[in-house]
């Protein structure tokens, strides 16, 4: 008895929906040093997956794209004008390229 290997995933995605699912790029001294190693960050929608997000890096800025890394981080609690408030939960993805490719976020 063999066993088989897994297909890879491939997920499509139309363009409407690549653009609904990243938010914005991630700029801050931690992504920049990463992007030194091929690594991008981006805020995405609280409800898309590892495989829409891939699908959508590959389809907006072409290229290939390795792992997919998420986390979550939870919003905070703040004061405003005497209440309590809570600030939204933010879902990250550390986008892992292939050798080579690069993304440029700021512009040149």
């Amino acid at each position: 008895m063999s066993i088989r290997p897994k297909k890879p995933v491939v997920t499509r995605v139309s363009q409407a929906k690549a653009y609904d699912t990243i938010v914005r790029p991630v700029i801050t001294e931690k992504a920049t040093m990463s992007s030194e190693n091929g690594q991008v960050s981006f805020v995405v929608r609280n409800d898309a997956t590892k495989p829409e997000i891939k699908a959508a890096v590959e389809m907006l800025f072409d290229v290939k794209v390795v792992t997919v890394n998420t986390l979550i981080t939870k919003g905070k609690i703040k004061m405003f004008r005497g209440r309590k408030g809570r600030r939204s939960d933010v879902k990250k993805a550390i986008v892992t390229l292939a050798e080579g490719q690069s993304i440029e976020i700021m512009g040149a």
